[in-house]
């Protein structure tokens, strides 16, 4: 997985837009940060998924996913190696990252 095709599938979801917060590129709905590429280096994106989602995620693939730093890590930010990460399993955390912060409205209109 390349940095590109990571911000592909993220502003494939919809209402997405790319910013940008603390130097790092970040995807956002609704003003919400949803994912991010480049932290902690450039090997890595971040998805903010729900923390039972994260829990399953590093369980079931521990070379691929591990907490944030800190109070994020343990609300869900979850680190992403690019390496090693499939588009179909990035596809499924990135989708519940943008659920998490999208609107229930939005959410009801788009079949995701």
């Amino acid at each position: 997985m390349s940095p590109a095709e990571f911000s592909k599938l993220a502003l494939s979801l919809p209402e997405t837009i790319e910013g940008a917060h603390m130097g790092h590129t970040d995807f956002r709905i609704d003003g919400k940060i949803f994912a991010t590429l480049g932290y902690p280096d450039e090997s890595y994106g971040m998805v903010a998924i729900p923390t039972e989602d994260q829990a399953d995620f590093i369980a079931r693939y521990p070379l691929i996913f591990s907490p944030a730093k800190g109070a994020w890590g343990r609300r869900g930010s979850t680190l992403v190696r690019l390496k090693e990460i499939k588009v179909q399993l990035l596809r499924k955390a990135m989708t519940a990252a943008w659920q998490k912060r999208a609107p229930k409205q939005l959410q009801d209109n788009f079949d995701l």
